[in-house]
């Protein structure tokens, strides 16, 4: 077996490999950049090699970086994880030639199924139904419209390199090709340094299912069963499962035989994935392959109990598969959620900052459940714009899909954040969706669900309820320390924009509290002055929340709810009743930045007129390029940035008279 293996990525992935490597008792190397210099992974890495500047094809993307690397350190293999040189052939061959074993298949496999464009083809050839759409590279932006309109719109601009969600569009009209075309081909180039697109047609309400393929060098091929991976947005895959509530049995076999089949024909040897696109009625088309190890893996691994990371490994010291397909079997359900450095009620624009707190639910079994964190960073750890903004992939096992949701909402509601925006509270609402505990899902969820964006979901009775007795329970703990000659019995709480009346008394260390006649118990209580975190039991079921003070009360999270609950005596509730409400600032004649990032263009010019829904500028973050557009007709009066700046979050980009 290898005695050190370098690893060609960062972040949780980079954490993921070296956590299997030091139980195989393998030496591992990491490769950073400036950005990753204090990072998590190069802090639990045996050794560590510094490569260049933040920007990945200053850094990650440079094959003579990685095999300097290695050349210095004495590894003998390379682990490329997921993103950066993974797909590429030409870094395998590299590798080869200087004899440097590289862990992912063989580099005719690569070519055959990584690169999207050749993958189509080759699979056309085999016989395997397809994607509709144009099949080779296209040339410029004139070019795709001709394409786009010859397939017929809507229509997808992707990335022949791409993966990770990065380098898609999807074109509903010629606008949106001649918008998104330039966009599509940026990105790709940032991401993977290989800007080509195809373009193939887009499917309506499609379903997102994919097969885990595992091969050896002697031929042996096996598929670790599906995952659904339908809930995206901005075509990147927010919340996966395995296995997927639409198949059954007949459909899984014919998907796997198909995965395998495509395998075989490349001799492929190592872990990858086969893409399909699914109807409603289990009709299914093959997407594309992806040859590499998937973000979503942890999901496989919790079903079957193999560690594809490991099995990677063994595969390119040469050894066979352990287990045949009849070996295999699927036990239980498991779900994921990605923890983005993102704000969900902006749109899901990326948000970058320091991890003020970072607080991961206990992983490990524990009442039938399992929980598993998979993450590259620590409390204080930077999120930069560097890179994708994924902060963790958070997972949860259990004996029946019902289980597996129940327990990752739980452990979501457990998980707190601070310092940068983060998709939690969205994640925990889908999982309090009755249409997502139905199983019925597709690649529209997001848009049909929250179709005016997500705003978080008006509170349940039951939270309501939760997080007023919360607010009164930290209420009487802080007017104890600060002026015990106050504390009182009888109280008005204002949640939002109902009022109760309540009392409390405090029982065996719990408070036994009236709402409206009603009688709650609140027990197990754990929170101190000062703590983000309330955590606690309401009428025997335990619960946790993020608190935050604010004048005369708290603003209280508890999943997708948000509320601020204010706790006062009668006679202030009657004062306060009094108060005027506060107008918001108006907004219409600026252009703010919706979130950190660079400039790429300012695409209007003082005195400029602007009509409503033209482009005004282009904001790049995190790999990802984001086109704003006038609110509103207007003459631009004023221009506060240029390409190349970096800009703030609400930072004032454009003025208009």
């Amino acid at each position: 077996m290898f005695s050190k293996i370098l690893i060609a990525n960062r972040g949780e992935i980079a954490v993921r490999i070296i956590k299997t490597c030091r139980r195989m008792g393998i030496k591992t190397v990491v490769v950073y950049s400036e950005a990753d210099a204090d990072s998590m992974a190069v802090e639990v890495a045996d050794e560590s090699v510094f490569i260049g500047p933040p920007p990945a094809a200053q850094s990650y993307l440079l094959a003579d970086k990685i095999v300097e690397a290695v050349r210095l350190t004495g590894a003998e293999a390379v682990h490329p994880g997921f993103g950066f040189l993974s797909e590429s052939a030409a870094f395998a061959r590299r590798l080869a030639a200087e004899g440097i074993v590289f862990i992912g298949p063989n580099p005719h496999a690569i070519e055959a199924m990584g690169d999207k464009i050749e993958s189509k083809k080759f699979a056309t050839k085999a016989g395997i139904s397809v994607v509709p759409g144009h099949v080779g590279e296209i040339d410029d932006t004139a070019h795709a419209i001709k394409i786009s309109e010859e397939v017929g719109y809507p229509v997808m601009l992707k990335a022949s390199a791409g993966g990770g969600g990065k380098g898609i569009r999807i074109a509903w009209n010629r606008k949106d090709v001649e918008e998104g075309f330039p966009a599509v081909k940026a990105e790709a180039k940032a991401s993977f340094g290989d800007d080509r697109i195809f373009i193939e047609k887009f499917i309506e309400s499609p379903r997102h299912i994919e097969i885990q393929v595992l091969g050896d060098k002697h031929g042996n091929v096996v598929h670790l069963f599906e995952r659904e991976c339908s809930i995206q947005r901005r075509n990147q895959k927010v919340i996966e499962e395995a296995p997927s509530p639409l198949l059954d049995d007949k459909t899984r076999k014919a998907m796997g035989d198909q995965a395998i089949a495509l395998a075989r024909a490349v001799q492929y040897d190592s872990a990858g994935t086969v893409e399909f696109v699914a109807g409603q009625d289990r009709s299914f088309f093959f997407l594309e392959m992806n040859t590499r190890l998937q973000v979503e893996h942890p999901v496989t691994e919790l079903i079957t109990g193999i560690d594809l990371v490991e099995q990677m490994i063994r595969s390119a010291y040469g050894e066979k598969l352990p287990f045949g397909q009849k070996d295999l079997k699927i036990n239980g359900w498991a779900m994921e959620s990605r923890i983005y450095a993102e704000d969900p009620y902006r749109g899901f624009l990326p948000s970058i900052g320091r991890l003020v707190r970072y607080a991961p639910p206990a992983e490990g079994e524990a009442d039938g459940v399992i929980v598993r964190n998979d993450a590259g960073v620590r409390e204080g750890d930077e999120i930069s714009m560097f890179y994708d903004p994924m902060i963790s992939k958070l997972s949860t096992w259990g004996k029946t899909r019902d289980i597996a949701i129940d327990a990752m909402g739980r452990a979501l509601e457990d998980f707190h954040i601070e310092g940068l925006g983060q998709n939690i509270p969205f994640l925990a609402a889908v999982m309090d969706q009755k249409l997502f505990r139905s199983g019925k899902l597709s690649t529209n969820y997001i848009k049909d669900q929250f179709p005016d964006g997500f705003q978080g979901l008006p509170p349940t009775d039951r939270q309501r309820d939760l997080m007023s007795t919360v607010a009164l329970a930290m209420h009487r703990t802080l007017l104890a320390r600060a002026a015990p000659d106050q504390l009182r019995t009888d109280w008005t709480v204002i949640s939002g924009l109902k009022t109760l009346t309540m009392s409390a008394t405090a029982v065996d260390g719990g408070l036994t509290i009236l709402a409206d006649g009603r009688k709650l118990r609140l027990e197990n209580i754990r929170w101190r002055p000062g703590q983000p975190v309330f955590r606690g039991a309401l009428d025997g079921v335990d619960f946790t929340v993020a608190v935050k003070p604010a004048a005369e009360g708290f603003v209280i999270r508890h999943r997708a709810a948000t509320l601020r609950v204010l706790v006062l005596s009668p006679r202030s509730a009657e004062l306060h009743e009094k108060l005027p409400p506060k107008k918001a600032a108006d907004t219409s004649k600026v252009v703010l930045s919706p979130m950190p990032g660079l400039v790429v263009s300012i695409d209007v010019t003082t005195g400029q007129a602007v009509k409503t829904g033209e482009v005004v500028a282009v904001l790049e973050a995190m790999k990802m390029q984001n086109i704003l557009r006038a609110e509103r007709d207007g003459t631009v009066k004023a221009i506060n940035a240029k390409s190349g700046d970096s800009v703030a979050a609400d930072e004032v980009l454009i003025e208009f008279a």
